[in-house]
């Protein structure tokens, strides 16, 4: 069983950065990739990025390809995103999910993820 809560949402100016955390509970952290995703109005869940359990692997959106960082600190059980140069098109909830396994093809497929937090609200004004 693993719980995460998300934290580091909030409002910001278009061009802005901020940087979610997302601390993870459990003693396998590591053993867990993780995953950034969002889910605006209206629309379906989507990934913005993922990470392999030891960092050596990462994968990138194309809508955050460039101005996003995934990175994790397996020590402190905790997972981030750094965004910057955000829009208001990235306005929406931003969840963590894990799950045991990291498959490049798969990552994106939110049904593939087995832990999911609460979410946390990032809103980008114009």
């Amino acid at each position: 069983q693993v719980q995460l809560v998300e934290s580091g949402g909030g409002l910001v100016q278009a061009g802005g950065s901020l940087r979610l955390s997302c601390a993870a509970s459990g003693r396998s952290f590591s053993m867990y990739a993780m995953a950034w995703f969002r889910q605006a109005p209206g629309k379906e869940r989507e990934v913005v990025a993922a990470i392999s359990g030891t960092g050596s692997n990462r994968y990138y959106a194309d809508s955050m390809e460039g101005r996003g960082t995934i990175s994790r600190d397996n020590a402190k059980n905790t997972l981030y995103l750094q965004m910057n140069s955000l829009k208001p098109e990235d306005t929406a909830v931003y969840y963590c999910a894990a799950r045991p396994d990291y498959t490049a093809r798969t990552m994106n497929d939110p049904e593939r993820y087995s832990y999911w937090g609460q979410g946390t609200q990032v809103t980008v004004s114009s």
